[in-house]
């Protein structure tokens, strides 16, 4: 897997939500790619409710011809259309969620596929031996959740090893320098277990790309300009937010990197972290997001970014953090 992976939630661009985040076609969308596979990023990651499975359709024309060039990772569970079973990870949904991707994506196998959120009135074995029989089928390489609690993703490996299922190999979770609670419980679960952190919105939903300043108006073009959007996405405090930015902004002028560069080599850093999701309008945002690798934050400035970032823990965080003699911070 690689360290990078490309997110097509701007594909598309259908509806309120998604047309604030970008509306590439597939002329834009084979461009990105192609700039993507030049610079060692494979995988490419979508999702059937992004802009309403058409992002999905437009990468797949846009790998057409290249498919054994390319990882796909992409996810179902949330409501894909009106009808009482269009929606959570029963076998029915699921089912018809994994033959419709591979349909609009126009191959023959995912090689990564993602419950896009925990459905807990579905039996989680019910989940577990629908998937296990779409990877004995072939049509799925690898499993994977996303947005879980520690103990949803803890009792489906428990059940997956019970049972001599399948097991989630990936975790796609949102971690970032404003959102760091990852850290508290599904960081060590996933050290424990095995399951690698497939982060989404490293650059904490457009608020670490480096145009939203302090005392300085919001930039025209930026997602969070549409308030279905805002609203949708976790909220951040703006002096906890700029008081990020500026240590962000002081190791970027230190190290001759962007923000966004400097922000994302920090999650290539942290434990259990096998790849980040990075998302692009754009070739210029693109290519500056590529520049996140090859290269290391030294060791001090890894410091001033987790001292300007950290936050105070919910409860039992807190006082387990008060145990570090035998609770230590998980470490790779």
């Amino acid at each position: 897997m690689p360290v990078l992976t490309f997110g097509t939630g701007t594909f598309g661009g259908k509806g309120e939500f998604f047309g604030a985040w970008g509306a590439s076609d597939v002329k834009e969308a084979s461009r990105l790619v192609d700039i993507c596979l030049e610079a060692g990023v494979t995988m490419f990651d979508s999702a059937d409710g992004y802009s309403g499975g058409a992002a999905e359709e437009i990468l797949g024309q846009a790998i057409r011809g290249r498919r054994d060039q390319v990882l796909i990772s992409t996810k179902a569970t949330f409501r894909f259309g009106a009808g009482p079973n269009d929606v959570g990870s029963s076998r029915q949904h699921l089912t018809d969620a994994i033959h419709g991707a591979l349909k609009r994506l126009g191959t023959d196998y995912i090689d990564l596929f993602q419950l896009h959120a925990f459905d807990a009135l579905t039996p989680i074995e019910e989940t577990l031996q629908t998937l296990d029989g779409f990877v004995r089928a072939g049509k799925i390489r690898y499993l994977g959740c996303s947005n879980f609690s520690g103990w949803h993703l803890m009792k489906s490996l428990a059940l997956a090893d019970r049972l001599g299922l399948t097991r989630y190999v990936a975790h796609q979770a949102y971690y970032s320098l404003i959102g760091r609670e990852y850290e508290w419980e599904l960081m060590p679960l996933g050290l424990d277990q095995g399951v690698g952190a497939v982060v989404w919105s490293p650059l904490g939903w457009g608020r670490l790309t480096g145009k939203i300043r302090r005392g300085q108006p919001r930039p025209k073009e930026s997602r969070l300009n549409a308030q279905v959007v805002v609203d949708k996405g976790p909220a951040v405090k703006d002096d906890y937010l700029f008081k990020v930015v500026d240590a962000l902004e002081a190791v970027a002028k230190e190290s001759g990197k962007s923000v966004p560069q400097v922000a994302l080599n920090w999650l290539l850093q942290r434990p259990s972290v096998a790849t980040i999701i990075i998302g692009a309008r754009n070739e210029q945002q693109l290519k500056d997001n590529l520049g996140a690798t090859g290269w290391k934050l030294t060791p001090a400035q890894v410091a001033a970014l987790e001292a300007a970032s950290t936050q105070p823990r919910i409860y039992p965080y807190w006082h387990q953090a008060q145990f570090a003699e035998r609770n230590p911070f998980p470490t790779a």
